[in-house]
């Protein structure tokens, strides 16, 4: 009997897509600018999504904010209004626009405001995308449902996303109830912790995020 190892399968192409595109009205200045460890949110998230894929985008409706922040590699999709709609409009929206303009297999979606991502569970995550062979999304889940924007997507969900956008959908869940969705492990939901109000970051300067050797200063 042989003991020879199976071959690994081959990893599929993937890049990285981080939004950057609400309002921070929770949190009275603009989250992506905050400092974590001397580090913004958006440079930090921007340099964990680089040990995962050298392809890198952000969408955001403001990209004259953040050019001087952004590590070198990283492409900005501005993120353009809808007719006759408030602007900006919420993250679905920013994300269907940010995949229409990739050329991937797959896509993995951050927040910008996850302080407590860590680039090793990403890498271990992307090990599945390899065995998974029906499901549209690769997604954590939580008592409230799936948590849309620390995941993975098929690059072939943007005609049923567009659909689904055109119909009027603007929320992640009800989308995600369409499609055939796989859970990836979380042995620490801290991971998902996103800074939406003052309180949140007090509660995260008390109790620091891990550092993360590879980050840019």
């Amino acid at each position: 009997m042989s003991t020879d190892a199976q071959p690994k399968q081959p990893l599929p192409q993937l890049a990285a897509l981080i939004l950057a595109g609400g309002q921070s009205s929770r949190m009275g200045q603009d989250k992506a600018l905050i400092p974590i460890q001397g580090v913004p949110l958006l440079q930090r998230i921007c340099a964990i999504a680089q040990q995962c894929t050298p392809r890198v985008y952000v969408v955001t409706p403001h990209p004259e904010r953040y050019p001087f922040l952004l590590p070198s590699g990283c492409q900005v999709i501005r993120e353009v209004p809808l007719p006759g709609e408030p602007f900006p409009h919420g993250p679905l929206v920013g994300f269907a626009q940010g995949l229409a303009q990739i050329r991937s297999q797959w896509v993995l979606l951050l927040a910008c405001d996850l302080p407590r991502l860590r680039a090793e569970v990403l890498q271990t995550w992307i090990e599945e995308l390899a065995i998974t062979e029906t499901a549209q999304a690769l997604l954590p889940h939580h008592p409230k449902g799936w948590e849309p924007l620390c995941g993975f997507y098929r690059i072939d969900c943007l005609p049923d996303l567009q659909r689904f956008i055109q119909q009027g959908g603007r929320s992640f869940q009800p989308w995600l109830a369409q499609m055939p969705v796989k859970a990836l492990p979380l042995l620490d939901a801290s991971l998902l912790f996103n800074c939406n109000t003052p309180q949140d970051l007090s509660a995260l300067q008390s109790d620091s995020p891990p550092p993360t050797d590879r980050l840019q200063p």
